[in-house]
């Protein structure tokens, strides 16, 4: 049984011919009959007397298509129910996010929610990745913010932008680099990251022939313990595109992009496949895209509005 046959019937009862019906339908008159005559027999009754003409309900065919109409009623709600929680624009929104993302993006966020769409009551913390994704698994939280790939078969990502990383070396570095550095280069000093806790990468445990990624060598706190770590101990920190416009202009000297390959990665929204807030979504991408610095645009998602 289908809300298509059910169509059908109520269309019958009311037009009492199956050409007419089957023309309000947009059906052929072969299709609407074949699929009528599936749903008797799958009944068991006779809904139509099909011998009168126009044709006649019987008695079972009317407490039938009585309940049909009262079936595509309460469909008819649950889809109006359905649109309007997906263009709803208040509420509560459960927010996680990652703690490198969370310093350029939370403020920015706060203020165009405040400004903008002042009933969405947004509710952030940080947290590591694997905190998100299971949040979001057990729908504790709406949304995510975190780096893509995720590859869970259960969310969706939705890229936002992109932003490469640079490497912070240290005063007390020999032979600091005028322009770039190369990947390869990073293990000729102590390299300080943030993964399982802060702490000193040993050269000997970077191979020479593996391409770290950023994820690998960094996940979680704040980028700014590891330069005050580096500026005390000596070494280099890397830090994201997006967290140098925090740094003092004499920081800034101790910059410099990390090449051969460029190392990047994805800022993505994370949501569960089953998430029908189509339009907080939208609101959210509009948000974060009001906080990333200028020069970022570029590389940010450029849909005007995403569809669920």
């Amino acid at each position: 049984m289908t809300l298509q046959q059910l169509e059908y019937i109520v269309a019958i009862a009311n037009y009492r011919y199956f050409v007419k019906a089957a023309e309000a339908c947009g059906v052929t008159q072969s299709t609407l009959s074949l699929m009528v005559k599936k749903l008797e027999e799958e009944l068991d009754v006779t809904i139509f007397n099909r011998d009168t003409h126009p044709v006649e309900v019987t008695e079972i065919g009317r407490m039938v298509i009585d309940e049909a109409k009262q079936v595509l009623y309460h469909f008819k709600q649950l889809s109006e129910l359905t649109r309007s929680e997906k263009m709803l624009a208040s509420g509560v929104l459960r927010l996680g996010m990652i703690s490198t993302a969370a310093p350029v993006l939370m403020p920015g966020m706060f203020k165009f929610l405040k400004n903008s769409y002042p009933d969405i009551k947004l509710q952030a913390q940080e947290m590591r990745s694997a905190t998100i994704i299971d949040c979001l698994k057990k729908a504790e939280i709406d949304m995510g913010i975190m780096t893509s790939p995720v590859k869970e078969k259960d969310l969706l990502e939705l890229p936002l932008f992109h932003e490469r990383f640079f490497a912070y070396i240290a005063q007390d570095v020999p032979d600091m680099p005028v322009t770039s550095i190369k990947r390869s280069e990073l293990r000729s000093s102590p390299l300080w990251v943030m993964r399982d806790g802060v702490r000193l990468l040993e050269e000997n445990t970077i191979a020479p022939d593996v391409r770290y990624t950023y994820e690998e060598m960094y996940e979680g706190g704040r980028v700014g313990i590891l330069i005050q770590i580096a500026n005390e101990n000596g070494g280099i920190t890397i830090v994201p595109e997006t967290h140098i416009s925090f740094l003092s202009e004499t920081m800034k000297e101790h910059l410099r992009p990390v090449v051969d390959p460029v190392p990047q990665r994805i800022i993505s929204l994370v949501i569960r496949k089953d998430y029908i807030h189509e339009k907080l979504m939208n609101i959210m991408v509009k948000a974060v895209k009001s906080c990333i610095p200028g020069e970022l645009h570029e590389h940010a998602v450029r849909a005007d509005y995403i569809k669920l």
